[in-house]
């Protein structure tokens, strides 16, 4: 891809080497620090998500999240404390038309996200680091109850 411009989800899924997500979409991850009391300090990925992939509702049960938006479309990003309706985020570059770069999903909340274009490209950095251990994905057709 040398001398390319990469602006197709394929190729960003290609040039990055990202593979599926157990939530849907494509990742890579780029940075496991060190080690504090067995668990990696903090981690990073990319993440992907094209037109039509959906981040399926889950959540990281002992660790904060961070998505920060990098290119595509800006991405709608649903967050939920545990029994609340969910409140919706849209990650993107037009700060003045209300997106904001970056998004955070404390402990515990649960989370899904839609791209609104043909795909959106962002990171998600945790703090302790990603483990597969304090990943829950909620059953297929779940979602937060509804705001009254």
């Amino acid at each position: 891809m040398s001398g390319k411009v990469v602006t197709s989800a394929a190729d960003i899924i290609s040039a990055l080497g990202m593979q599926p997500h157990p939530e849907g979409g494509h990742y890579a991850e780029t940075f496991r620090d060190r080690e504090i009391n067995g668990r990696a300090a903090q981690t990073a990925i990319y993440y992907l998500l094209q037109e039509g992939e959906k981040s399926h509702w889950h959540r990281v049960t002992d660790a904060s999240e961070i998505w920060l938006f990098h290119a595509g479309a800006p991405l709608r990003l649903g967050i939920a404390e545990p029994g609340e309706p969910a409140v919706e985020s849209l990650l993107g570059p037009h700060i003045a038309a209300g997106e904001r770069p970056q998004c955070v999903v404390p402990a515990g909340c649960w989370q899904s996200a839609v791209s609104t274009g043909a795909f959106t490209l962002v990171s998600c950095t945790v703090a302790p680091g990603f483990e597969f251990t304090s990943f829950e994905m909620a059953p297929p057709d779940w979602s937060p109850p509804k705001a009254l």
